[in-house]
C-alpha cells in the first residue's frame, strides 16, 4: 500500500503459486514432523495392516498441529512462510494489511486440518479474490508481492 496518500493495486496470488508455496511448507513440516514423532515415538513394529492404518491415523493429529502452529505464528509475526517468502507471496487482511490473529488462525485452520475440503469448496465457491473458504471466513488474502506502486485501488488476478 502506498504511504504517500495514492493508492496500490492488490496483487491476488495465482492459485499454482499458492500451491507450490503449499507444497513447500508441506515438505519441510513433514520432515520436521516425522522426525519428531520418531524421536517421540521411536519406531514400531507393525504385525498386520491394521497396525500400520492405525499408526497412519495417530500420526495425522499431532502432525496437523504441527502444521497448524507452522502457519500460524509464521503468518501472524510475517505474514509468511518459508514457502510463501520464497515464491513472493504473503498473506494480508482485505485491505493488503497485517492479517488479525482470529483470520489467521482460521485460515490455518482449514489448511491443516480440512485441506480437501476447504481448497474445493473454495474453487468451486471462488470470487475474484481467489480465497479458500477459510480464507473467506477469516477475512485474509493471499498477495503476490510486488515492488512497483501504482495509483489505483483495486483486485487484480497475478
Amino acid at each position: 500500500m502506498s504511504e504517500s496518500g495514492g493508492s496500490s493495486k492488490i496483487i491476488i496470488a495465482k492459485w499454482t503459486d499458492r500451491f507450490l508455496a503449499w507444497l513447500i511448507d508441506f515438505v519441510i513440516m513433514s520432515i520436521v514432523s516425522t522426525a519428531v514423532i520418531f524421536t517421540a515415538f521411536g519406531t514400531i513394529d507393525f504385525e498386520t495392516a491394521e497396525d500400520v492404518f492405525w499408526a497412519e491415523g495417530m500420526q495425522y493429529i499431532p502432525s496437523s498441529i504441527m502444521f497448524f502452529t507452522y502457519w500460524v505464528v509464521l503468518e501472524y509475526k510475517t505474514g509468511q512462510t518459508v514457502g510463501k517468502k520464497i515464491l513472493n507471496l504473503k498473506a494480508t487482511d482485505m485491505s493488503g494489511g497485517r492479517p488479525s490473529l482470529k483470520g489467521v488462525i482460521l485460515s490455518s485452520f482449514g489448511r491443516s486440518f480440512l485441506l480437501p475440503i476447504d481448497v474445493a469448496l473454495g474453487l468451486i465457491l471462488t470470487n475474484e479474490k481467489r480465497q479458500r473458504i477459510f480464507n473467506k471466513l477469516g477475512d485474509t488474502l493471499v498477495v503476490k508481492i510486488r515492488t512497483d506502486e501504482s495509483s489505483d485501488t483495486g483486485y487484480i488476478k497475478d
